[in-house]
Formats: structure tokens, sequence, C-alpha cells
């Protein structure tokens, strides 16, 4: 009998790993308030910028489709964590979580995982409305580079969201997601270019997450400053998640 658990002992936890982050995924889905401006936010204004408003400028289409991929992740991922973490740990759901015989990694899995899904579903989202609406003609391997880009992209945006959700509680969270992710948008060139901003915006670009991978989505349409790195900007955000995530575990530890 021992041996039969030691030898069921990884399936199970993997299939509470895989049971935590559908019950997660379907309970943000059916969550209007989350669901909806989560996936449409983005495409809308997409629309109205990129394709409307745009008047068949290429160039315009293929740097919105790339900073809007930007957006609407960074969206996911903070308002996925810095708002559900903080209003679950004030619900005292996470004390009660760590009381269940659960893996303890299962609850950051599931929302990690939900929003990988989220934002794979926003990028192609706006990837169909540019090749289509829009007028985008990229190669098989850009799109697909794109769509990866953001998809892994959201990760540094949960990491900052799950510090939010641990040094906030739930009635202030909104509030405070929204005064980082709006302004940290228009600072990292997501709906204009920095070229066309005043400089002293420019000059705090770079110590924005949100900069970095948008500097890394627009590489792959081609229209990324030139003298930036690639490896630099993937430097940063995996420095950015990983120090965010090392605090927020440290304040989660605390209850």
């Amino acid at each position: 009998m021992n041996a039969i658990a030691r030898d069921t002992a990884p399936f199970l936890a993997w299939r509470s790993y895989l049971l935590e982050a559908r019950c997660e995924f379907l309970r943000l889905l059916r969550t209007p308030s989350y669901a909806i401006p989560t996936l449409l936010f983005p495409a809308l204004f997409y629309l109205l910028f990129g394709v409307l408003l745009n008047q068949g400028k290429g160039d315009a289409a293929r740097y919105l489709l790339a900073t809007y991929g930007s957006f609407g992740v960074m969206g996911v991922g903070l308002f996925a964590f810095g708002v559900t973490v903080a209003i679950e740990r004030d619900q005292g759901l996470l004390r009660y979580k760590r009381a269940l015989p659960m893996p303890p990694g299962a609850y950051l899995f599931a929302k990690a995982a939900m929003a990988v899904l989220f934002a794979a579903m926003v990028a192609l989202i706006l990837s169909l409305l540019a090749a289509t609406a829009g007028g985008v003609s990229l190669a098989a391997w850009q799109w697909a580079l794109l769509w990866l880009t953001d998809v892994v992209g959201v990760l540094p945006f949960a990491a900052l969201g799950l510090l939010v959700g641990s040094l906030v509680g739930g009635q202030g969270a909104p509030a405070l997601v929204n005064i980082l992710y709006l302004p940290m948008a228009f600072l990292s060139g997501l709906w204009l270019p920095l070229k066309l901003l005043p400089a002293w915006i420019a000059q705090i670009a770079p110590l924005l997450p949100a900069y970095h991978h948008a500097q890394l989505a627009l590489r792959v349409v081609g229209l990324a400053d030139g003298a930036s790195s690639p490896a630099m900007h993937v430097a940063v955000l995996v420095a950015f998640s990983a120090a965010c995530f090392a605090i927020a575990r440290r304040r989660l530890a605390r209850g």
C-alpha cells in the first residue's frame, strides 16, 4: 500500500494543480467585471485607433498591434493577481487554502495558468483583427513569435499584480492597479510612440516593465528601436519578475 501511495503521489499532485487551474479559469471567465474588459478593451482600442483612425497607415497598424498586445497582457496580469489576491486575502481564502490537503504552489500555479490563457486569448483576438480589419501582413513566424511574446510576457505583470495584492486590501487594490496600469501604458509608449512624446518621458520609459515588453513585441514586427538589445529587455523583465515574486511571497507567507 505504501508503494502504491508513493507511485500515485506525483499524479495526484499534478491533478490538484490542474483542477485548481481549471476552477480559477472558469471562475474568472464567469466574472463579467474581469473577463469582458480584459478580453474586449484592447480589441476595441485597436479597432478605434489602429483601424478607424489609422487611415490605412501600415506602420501605425503594426505598431499598435504590438503595443496594444502589451497593454492587453499588462491588464490581464495586474487585475488577475492584484485585485483577486487582495480580495481573497481579505476574505481569508488564502488561510483556508493553506489548511487544505493540496500542494502549496497550486494556488499561484492556477492564477499564473489562468493569466497565460487569458493573455493567449487577448493576443489571438488582436492578431485576428490586425490581419483582417487592420490590413497587417506579417510572416508566419512573426505572428507566432508575437503571440508567444504576449503569452509569456504576461508573467512580469502577474508578478507585479501579486506584489500589489500582497500589500493592499481588497478595497484599495483596484485603485492602486489602475494608478499603475494607465500611467505605465502611456509612459511606456503603448499609446503613442515615445518619439512623439516629451523627452522626459523617453527617459522614464526604460524604468518600466511595459516598455521592455513593448520593445520586444515591436522588434518582432520590425519597428523597435535599433539600438535596443532583446537580451537586455528579457533580462530586465526576468529580474523584475523575480524581485516582485520574492517580495510578494514573503508578504503572503506572513498571512
